[in-house]
């Protein structure tokens, strides 16, 4: 019997999943059980759209269909939490399972902490994440530093420190620290993630670790939580997989690359909020920077931690509508609402038409609250400050006085209807 805590190697004996899946086709075996099973109504799960560069969420309810979402994309920059908040009612009534990065689970962690979703509904397998590459980067570098057509591409994986392409007539990789010395390679949020293993999901899978005869040919399983295990002897009972142990070597080589990404992420951080100076000089630059934008609202509604019914930016209490530039009490009310809970998860920055780097100020603030609060976001279950307050209750409580000012009546001490 499998338990929390259990590393093992995981194979699939699907012929099918055989066929597209790398490294042992683990995970895809495992949504095909829990499907069969009916430990779940349907995946979300990710697959290719137009090309290698677009990925594409879907809803999956017949296990054959699953096969089409086997491999990775290390170009599709899906936030699969948000989607399930706004898409299907935040698994309340219905059981989910999703495939995660470590952002993923980060960000489903804050929106159960704003009861947005119902982890108990969610099943997560989660995947090593080393980090995703924007689509348009990718073409541009694909482009420049390969010399080769990003049409032509066929196949991508990052491995042994490389981004590595197949194209029609052969294959070429390039390490990744040159390609980001060069202004390429992961987008600037990955770069600075320490959420590598993702151990707040029921599963945590990936390639680390793998080694001797089954390595490429095996899924290192580290099994999380019970609901996990269930999952996993579930699959082995019905002859869809088999385990082993995990080479004893293969746990020190799996903690050391781990080690090393934690390291790359220290120095990341490190370049990156220095280069943004700290008091005075640190909010000029994010004055500067937010001034271009317009206000579009792309970065509200992609951001996990957004979920206000009545978003105090559209209060034209707060900010006056209309008028460009927008006024920079904009920001400082979303820094105030989020960035204690950031995930660094990069959504903000992704879809962003001016440009902003939007997630690099939200994270750099997160990282200074949490030195001063010790809160760490997504990693479990407790509570910042911001998530107490049931909002739905507090505004009709409010609006019954008179006033739906939230912030002024719940967080104002010397507020006269605080409480």
């Amino acid at each position: 019997m499998t338990k929390k805590g259990d590393m093992i190697y995981a194979w699939t004996n699907d012929a099918e999943i055989q066929k597209k899946a790398e490294l042992g086709g683990a995970v895809t075996t495992l949504w095909k059980y829990a499907l069969e099973s009916r430990t779940v109504d349907a995946v979300l799960a990710v697959t290719k759209g137009v090309d290698l560069y677009d990925a594409v969420p879907v809803i999956i309810t017949d296990p054959k269909d699953l096969a089409k979402t086997a491999g990775s994309l290390h170009c599709g920059t899906l936030l699969m939490a948000k989607l399930v908040k706004k898409f299907l009612d935040g698994a309340k009534d219905k059981k989910i399972g999703v495939t995660v990065k470590g952002c993923d689970a980060m960000a489903f962690y804050e929106l159960a902490k704003r009861k947005q979703v119902n982890l108990d509904n969610i099943v997560m397998i989660g995947v090593n994440c080393g980090g995703s590459v924007s689509p348009i980067t990718a073409r541009k570098m694909i482009k420049e530093k390969y010399d080769v057509d990003p049409e032509k591409v066929h196949k991508e994986e990052i491995d042994k420190g490389q981004f590595i392409i197949e194209y029609e007539g052969g294959h070429k990789g390039i390490s990744v620290d040159e390609l980001e010395e060069a202004g390429f390679g992961r987008r600037s949020n990955c770069r600075r993630c320490k959420m590598k293993i993702p151990r707040q999901a029921d599963l945590a899978c990936g390639n680390w670790g793998v080694i001797g005869p089954k390595a490429g040919k095996a899924t290192f399983v580290e099994v999380c939580s019970e609901k996990g295990a269930a999952l996993v002897d579930g699959a082995v009972r019905k002859g869809m997989m088999a385990t082993e142990p995990a080479n004893p070597k293969g746990l020190e080589i799996r903690g050391k690359v781990e080690g090393a990404m934690f390291k790359l992420g220290d120095k990341w951080r490190k370049h990156d909020f220095e280069a943004l100076g700290e008091g005075k000089e640190r909010l000029k630059k994010i004055m500067s920077e937010t001034a271009r934008c317009i206000k579009c609202y792309q970065c509200i509604d992609v951001c996990p931690i957004c979920y206000c019914v009545d978003c105090t930016t559209k209060n034209p209490a707060y900010v006056a509508p209309g008028e460009l530039p927008v006024p920079f009490m904009f920001h400082l009310i979303r820094y105030a609402h989020i960035a204690d809970s950031c995930v660094n998860c990069g959504q903000c920055e992704e879809v962003c038409a001016a440009e902003i780097p939007n997630a690099l100020f939200m994270h750099a603030q997160q990282q200074e609250l949490e030195k001063m609060f010790g809160h760490v976001p997504g990693t479990n279950m407790e509570l910042p400050l911001m998530a107490y307050v049931e909002e739905k209750e507090e505004r009709l409580r409010l609006h019954n006085t008179g006033s739906d000012m939230i912030y002024e009546n719940v967080f104002n001490p010397f507020s006269k209807k605080g409480h």
